[in-house]
């Protein structure tokens, strides 16, 4: 029987985590599922109460020293599975419920004819407002436009043991999760994917959030971006030189920007430091 590691970062939002954990074990029949969760240095103390789940057959938390972020903490999480653990498939999952439990039959379904090929949740449904939308819409355009990749998908994906292997080795991971995905694996399967509501209290993705996890995405493919960027800086001066003034030349001075914020986000890269992210694990809880 395979055996599936559904890996959970969590920073303070116990009250969702235990939650979705107890959603989770509703939507299983007999796979045989590990939780590990990876508790980012959370303050708040939490107080489980998993006494009603029957299905998962364990559950552990890994608490680490310092906090490190969201993508950090999937990192840390893929590398101490893949050191410590036997499994044939993480599925990585947000722990606030925006990536819906529900969702997960169709991952176990899929992978077992995916010949080994990853798969990703695409959203084709968003639950925030229509500006938001709008933005993520926007975001997504401009990383197809400046990297030539589509990634329509966040950390909620399905990936065999292969894949996990392929991005310990790969520092991008260390610094953008999907990107890293991207770049490491050729073909990818996907099942359609709802982004759900949060279980308790407001959204974590904001404006700034979202335009960072953008720029993370795009620095993963920096030399496309640059040949890109030295395709269109020419063509568009070009363009604009019988009008050029402050506000044509807004574009180029938007570009600059973007390829200076990549730059510094791609120094977050850092391969010795992923190497020893286990260093970070502070202890290990076995809740279940």
């Amino acid at each position: 029987m395979k055996k599936y590691i559904i890996l959970i970062p969590v920073y303070n939002d116990w009250q969702s985590v235990f939650k979705l954990i107890q959603n989770i074990d509703l939507q299983l029949n007999d796979e045989l599922v590990e939780i590990i969760i990876v508790n980012d240095a959370s303050t708040e103390k939490y107080e489980e109460n998993l006494t009603s789940i029957s299905k998962i057959k364990s559950v552990k938390i890994i608490n680490l020293n310092n906090n490190g972020g969201h993508r950090r903490a999937i990192a840390t999480g893929l590398k101490y599975c893949k050191d410590n653990l036997e499994f044939d498939c993480i599925i990585p999952m947000d722990g606030d419920g925006e990536d819906r439990p529900e969702e997960i039959k169709e991952f176990l379904n899929q992978i077992k004819n995916s010949n080994g090929i990853p798969i990703v949740g695409e959203r084709i449904k968003r639950s925030e407002n229509l500006l938001f939308k709008c933005c993520y819409q926007l975001h997504k355009l401009i990383t197809l436009t400046f990297t030539g990749k589509s990634i329509k998908y966040g950390n909620f994906t399905c990936l065999p043991k292969t894949t996990v292997e392929k991005m310990i080795n790969e520092k991008a991971t260390w610094n953008s999760f999907s990107g890293s995905l991207k770049k490491t694996q050729k073909n990818l399967l996907s099942i359609p994917s709802i982004r759900g509501t949060r279980y308790h209290g407001p959204s974590k993705m904001n404006f700034s959030s979202l335009l960072k996890h953008s720029l993370s995405i795009i620095s993963v493919f920096r030399s496309n971006v640059l040949i890109r960027s030295a395709l269109f800086i020419p063509l568009y001066i070009l363009l604009i030189k019988s009008n050029a003034s402050i506000i044509t030349a807004i574009p180029l001075l938007l570009l600059l920007v973007m390829i200076y914020s990549i730059s510094n986000l791609a120094l977050r890269e850092n391969m010795e430091e992923f190497d020893n992210s286990l260093k970070n694990i502070l202890d290990i809880t076995i809740i279940k």
